[in-house]
């Protein structure tokens, strides 16, 4: 499945390309993308190849809890790079990752018990349930920054919710959010 520009200036509106990297959630107007197959993918594919889709052809680009799977020597980089690509310009990617910053401020939490702390380790390392549930890279908003910039994006903030699923961008873990949302622009 390839996806078609549009040909008419109304067919425009309609046709605006959205995609959710790694989705697990189907909402009217989103393509998902994933590596694994399932009933809710549109796309089977890795996000560090979005060959499938031309440049400039996306308006809106969500992952959350996709790229700490990746290695930030290269894949990562590519990946990010190759989200700018598709993205039209004056598109944003919605991004979602785990926030070792905070994460780290709870294990530093004297309160927490080994449970707990067993759960904060596996944000941090993943929960390797599956072959690609490990984790290979930990952001701070400042080493998102950085990547996002590197990758060609023009500007990026955080935000404190996408307000577009009800995912893993909305986690939070005694009492403290855990996920680092930002949102860049293409």
């Amino acid at each position: 499945m390839t996806p078609e520009p549009p040909t008419t200036p109304g067919a425009a509106v309609q046709a605006e390309l959205r995609l959710h990297i790694g989705g697990r959630q189907k909402k009217a107007g989103w393509l998902i993308l994933d590596i694994e197959p399932g009933p809710h993918v549109d796309f089977l594919g890795d996000c560090t190849d979005l060959g499938q889709f031309p440049d400039d052809s996306i308006a809106c680009v969500y992952a959350s809890h996709v790229y700490e799977h990746l290695d930030y020597q290269q894949a990562l980089p590519h990946a990010l790079a190759e989200v700018r690509r598709v993205l039209r310009p004056g598109g944003q990617f919605h991004v979602s990752v785990p926030d070792l910053q905070a994460v780290a401020w709870l294990l530093l939490d004297p309160a927490l018990g080994p449970e707990q702390r067993f759960h904060l380790m596996r944000v941090v390392y993943g929960g390797q349930t599956t072959p690609h549930d490990f984790h290979r890279t930990g952001f701070t908003a400042e080493i998102m920054l950085g990547f996002l910039a590197r990758a060609g994006f023009r500007s990026a903030r955080r935000v404190a919710d996408h307000g577009l699923f009800e995912d893993t961008s909305k986690l939070s873990l005694f009492g403290r959010p855990v996920s680092l949302n930002m949102i860049a622009e293409a």
